[in-house]
């Protein structure tokens, strides 16, 4: 059949290229080797021949496809399944996972998962993501389906961990870290608790700092006394959540008496997203007390759509003092657990799911200074 050309610009020819390899960088996806001059555009009058040819395609043996899936699916075309995550890739890399399957497990409260853990210790110690840790009684599964109850034996804020102390009669299996600092690119495995491989991903970036952004949710002035008086609110913050209005007067953080502004904003400072605060408030003429949680300001602000795009998200995923940034697909229940190199070697924690594909860990390096702090302040106080 005799193509023919319309006839373009080359500044439109290089902004719809431009287009089509923007796609493929956010997508991932592989394509052949395309030049700009070899786009074509049919003419009204080739619409009904490039159906009919479309048709004969479909009617052939299909060859494996390179195309985005909305677009095969656009076209009626058989689903291709590149996925990095598909399910030969992870029969493939499932020996790797279960090396540290004896090593992982499942953290409940009240009988629903939150987190995953990391055992630490063969006499009894688990370590977790904190922040998920918001109620009670705290259980933790085991490789071998074993429930048992725990308790939270120490705490690093700084870092959102936790390390949980259970009573077993038979010995655990501690992981073994490894520091080490893998190259961009770099892929990466996380364990799930029966050692099958729950996400594949590559880190993005070298390992850096995430700053704290952590937000009450309030605009602040002052009374003609100096006392912090709430101003403007913002929709969907802690503070609106837990009942904070305007004209609110905040006389104490957490039991500690405020007489200032700043003495509020430097309190609210101190405190990290996921974290509760006790807020003391005197409302037309009557004290209240409130409890709120501090969340990341960039949720808060971020549009519906935005929401939608993200899926759900860690309630900590920033104050970072280092971390390892990858694309893995995790839920935030999926926090707390190890993240393993190509060799099965533990790399760090998964702490924060932080975005669509932004994943956070913590470095060995880090993770292994808390836990050896930890360890010796869990069993001094048993002691």
């Amino acid at each position: 059949m005799e193509r023919k050309y319309l006839s373009i610009p080359n500044s439109q020819i290089r902004s719809v290229f431009a287009a089509g390899i923007a796609l493929v960088l956010c997508t991932g996806m592989a394509v052949p080797n395309v030049s700009a001059q070899e786009i074509i555009v049919p003419q009204q009058g080739q619409l009904e021949t490039n159906q009919q040819e479309l048709q004969q395609e479909r009617a052939e043996p299909k060859v494996e496809s390179r195309s985005p899936q909305w677009l095969r699916q656009r076209l009626g075309l058989a689903p291709s399944n590149n996925r990095r995550d598909n399910g030969a890739m992870t029969m493939l890399l499932r020996p790797v996972a279960q090396q540290s399957k004896p090593s992982v497990t499942q953290i409940n409260i009240g009988g629903r998962p939150v987190a995953l853990g990391t055992i630490v210790a063969a006499d009894g110690y688990v370590l977790t993501k904190r922040s998920e840790l918001t109620g009670d009684p705290v259980r933790v599964r085991f490789a071998d389906g074993r429930l048992l109850p725990a308790r939270v034996a120490a705490v690093r804020r700084s870092s959102d961990l936790a390390l949980l102390k259970v009573d077993s009669i038979a010995p655990l299996v501690p992981i073994t870290f490894v520091v080490d600092a893998p190259p961009v690119g770099s892929f990466l495995i996380t364990p799930g608790r029966t050692g099958r491989p729950i996400g594949i991903g590559v880190i993005g970036v070298r390992a850096r700092r995430v700053a704290h952004r952590g937000r009450l949710g309030v605009m602040l002035n002052s009374d003609p006394n100096g006392i912090a008086t709430v101003q403007n609110v913002w929709p969907d913050s802690g503070a609106q959540l837990a009942g904070v209005k305007q004209n609110d007067r905040i006389v104490a953080i957490n039991g500690r008496q405020q007489q200032s502004r700043a003495g509020v904003i430097e309190a609210l400072r101190q405190l990290f997203p996921g974290e509760s605060v006790r807020l003391t408030i005197v409302r037309a003429g009557d004290t209240l007390e409130l409890s709120a949680m501090i969340r990341d300001m960039d949720v808060v602000l971020e549009s519906e759509n935005d929401t939608k795009v993200n899926g759900p998200r860690s309630n900590r995923l920033s104050g970072f003092s280092r971390v390892i940034q990858h694309d893995t697909v995790l839920d935030p229940d999926d926090c707390g657990g190890p993240i393993l190199d190509t060799q099965g070697r533990a790399l760090g924690i998964n702490i924060a799911r932080a975005g669509r594909v932004v994943s956070y860990a913590l470095p060995s390096s880090l993770v292994i200074a808390d836990v050896e702090s930890m360890l010796s302040e869990a069993r001094a106080s048993t002691n």
